[in-house]
Formats: structure tokens, C-alpha cells, sequence
């Protein structure tokens, strides 16, 4: 039978709210962990491109070693609170971002990080996190709430054999990810030579070759549950629905929230809500035009209308300056990409296998419903 003890989280961690600090402070200096890291993440990355000008004395309260899980605090939904990322090295200089919490382990040999952090990602752990949050305009953990969940942890010798599991399938995940950066960023390469390098402009704004469409609200609740994703305001989809209102490849742009101005690639068709979105059916050329806008991401970010509320709408796009071009390049560019985004389509669906199966074992394994002895590996 195998053994397991149960802990109050306080007893295992000390809590740390995380370093905010002005937007003037940020671009250079030190590795600074973003919200989108640690929401994106189970782990963390073994480089921390994010910059932060801090102090000795920030680099020392606010570190980030081995062992430690940053935890999202606060945000626009309940559902984006309590997200995990765990440290599985020592990050030197490093700090983390306000919106976070730390929780540093106080005994070594009770917790492995391999295994908490998919602890903390797992279904049962995050029903807990949504159940605690206070939401008034924006969701929000409480120190007394979260340390005050409780764990159930078998042997560290069990916790080592989950982990080692999961990670062979995220070992993968990994892989291909950089196979998709590598991709991606030949793409973005061949672009920026052929159409920013010595470009001349003389005026001409997006909206003389189309303009995006707004997209049909979809509550969560409508959402049937099939495979295609629903894109509103956020990073990742907010359900899924059995039927999609675009043409793969599409370019969804965030219309609201904290992302609005989001601009992302999708080689499925999707179902776009409150997000604008451009396909074949308005403009052709999709990868050279996601391109474009990926380029100017930061000249859309800061069209966004809205104090309370952020928002980008099509004409914000369409007012976008951008170069002179030429139409034969820009279709002997898209000629040439074509191949490189139906790979990354064809490894983002082999990724979505994976995770898959590591999100179906995560749970039974966690929960020792599923023995390792059950496991043909």
C-alpha cells in the first residue's frame, strides 16, 4: 500500500509577494520572471529573457531558487489565478513580478519541485485555487487561503518515479516548441529582410488592403465542448466549441482585457469571439500579413483604447502604417513560408497529443489511482 501523508501548504512553504515596480525599469538589467512566464509555464525556463533594472536588495528578498513555485495572484478571471511555475534550478540575480507569490520550500525532503509542479497544474489542485479566489474586478489569492490548502504527498522515491514520466512526455513538448521557434523565427528573418530592411513608405495603411472582422461572442457556458478552439481576450482559448467561424490559417487579434491587441496564428480553424480576425476570406497572403502584424505587436498594443478596460478594434489595425510593397515579393515570400507554417501546424497538433496525454495520466498519477506498475514503460 502505498504511503501518503497530508500537509497544510503552509507547512511545507513560505509565502513572498512578488516585486512591482515602473514600467520605466523594465527592458534591462536583470532576469525578471513575467506573469506570461509562469502562466505559461510548469517550469521554468533554464534562461529568463525578461529584464528589470533591481537592487541588491530586490535580488535578495524577491530571489528565485531551486525548489520555489511563483504562483499568479491576481487577474481579470478566476481562471488564470493560481497558475504554477516551478524553479528546478537556483536563478541567479533573478526576481519575479507582483502579480505573482513565492512559496519556498522549508523542508527538502518532503517535496520534490519535479513532482509539484505538476501537483500544482493538476485538475484537482486547480479546482481549489477557483474556489478560493475573490473576485471584485479582478481575482485575487489570500496568503491565509492558499497556505491553507491541503496536500496529499506520497514518498519522495513515488515522486520521483511520477515525475520522471511526465517529464519524458514534456521532454518532447519541449523539443518541439524550439523546432516551432527555430521555424518561426526563419520566417520572421526572411521577412524583416525582404520587407523591412531599406523599405520606403509613403503612407499607406493596412486598411487600403482589407480590414479585419470582429469576431461573435461566445459565452463559455454556449460552448459545446467539441475540439475548436474559442478565441476571446485572453492567451489561450476560453472553451471549445463544435463548430468554428473561420478558415484555417487564420490571424486572431485580442479585441479586450489586459492582452487586447494580441496577435496570434492559427493553423486550425477557430471559433474568434471577442477577438477581430483575418482569413482567406477577407485577405490572402495570411502568413506574410501575421507577419506584418506580428512586427508592429507593439505599435498595436499601444493603439488600445480604454482606461478600465483596454480595447483594440479593426480600424485600429487597418490605421497601421506600413511599408511600400510589392506584391510578386510578398506572394514569393508566402510561397516560401507556406511550408514552414503547415510544419509548425503538424508539431503543434503532435504537441496537443502530448499534452494531452500527459493532462490524462497527470491526475491518476498524482492521485495514485494509476500505479507505475500499471504503466508498460
Amino acid at each position: 500500500m502505498e504511503e501518503r501523508k497530508e500537509y497544510r501548504i503552509g507547512e511545507l512553504y513560505n509565502v513572498q509577494n512578488g516585486l512591482s515596480k515602473g514600467g520605466e525599469f523594465f527592458g534591462t538589467g536583470y532576469p525578471f520572471v513575467s506573469f506570461k512566464t509562469v502562466f505559461n509555464n510548469y517550469f521554468l525556463p533554464v534562461s529568463i529573457l525578461d529584464l528589470a533594472e533591481t537592487s541588491e536588495v530586490d535580488r535578495i528578498k524577491y530571489s528565485v531558487k531551486r525548489g520555489d513555485i511563483l504562483i499568479t495572484r491576481t487577474s481579470e478571471t478566476a481562471e488564470e489565478l493560481g497558475m504554477s511555475c516551478v524553479a528546478l534550478s537556483d536563478m541567479p540575480n533573478a526576481t519575479y513580478n507582483g502579480f505573482c507569490k513565492r512559496l519556498r520550500p522549508c523542508h527538502n525532503d518532503i517535496v520534490l519541485p519535479e513532482y509539484i509542479g505538476y501537483l500544482f497544474r493538476s485538475k484537482a489542485i486547480r479546482s481549489i485555487f477557483n474556489s478560493l479566489s475573490s473576485m471584485t474586478t479582478r481575482a485575487s489569492l489570500r496568503n491565509d487561503d492558499l497556505l491553507g490548502i491541503k496536500l496529499s504527498l506520497p514518498t519522495i522515491n513515488e515522486q520521483k518515479k511520477v515525475a520522471s514520466i511526465l517529464r519524458t512526455i514534456d521532454t518532447k513538448i519541449e523539443l518541439n516548441r524550439r523546432i516551432n521557434d527555430n521555424l518561426e523565427q526563419q520566417a520572421q528573418a526572411l521577412f524583416k529582410s525582404w520587407f523591412v530592411e531599406n523599405a520606403s513608405y509613403s503612407g499607406v495603411s493596412i486598411s487600403e488592403y482589407f480590414l479585419p472582422n470582429r469576431g461573435k461572442n461566445l459565452l463559455v457556458s454556449d460552448a459545446k465542448g467539441g475540439k475548436t478552439p474559442v478565441v476571446a481576450g485572453g492567451l489561450t482559448p476560453s472553451a471549445f466549441h463544435n463548430v468554428a467561424n473561420t478558415k484555417a490559417p487564420v490571424i486572431t487579434i485580442s479585441a479586450s482585457g489586459a492582452n487586447a491587441g494580441f496577435v496570434n496564428l492559427w493553423g486550425i480553424p477557430v471559433w474568434a469571439a471577442d477577438s477581430s480576425y483575418i482569413d482567406s476570406t477577407i485577405v490572402s497572403n495570411i502568413y506574410f500579413w501575421y507577419n506584418l502584424l506580428k512586427y508592429n505587436q507593439k505599435n498595436i498594443y499601444e493603439s488600445q483604447t480604454g482606461s478600465a478596460q483596454p480595447h483594440i478594434y479593426p480600424k485600429h489595425i487597418g490605421n497601421l502604417l506600413i511599408p511600400d510593397l510589392d506584391m510578386r515579393k510578398v506572394e514569393c515570400y508566402e510561397s516560401i513560408v507556406a511550408s514552414m507554417y503547415l510544419q509548425i501546424n503538424e508539431i503543434q497538433q503532435e504537441t496537443k497529443f502530448l499534452s494531452d496525454l500527459r493532462d490524462t495520466l497527470l491526475p491518476k498519477l498524482i492521485s495514485g489511482e494509476l500505479k507505475i506498475n500499471d504503466l508498460n514503460c
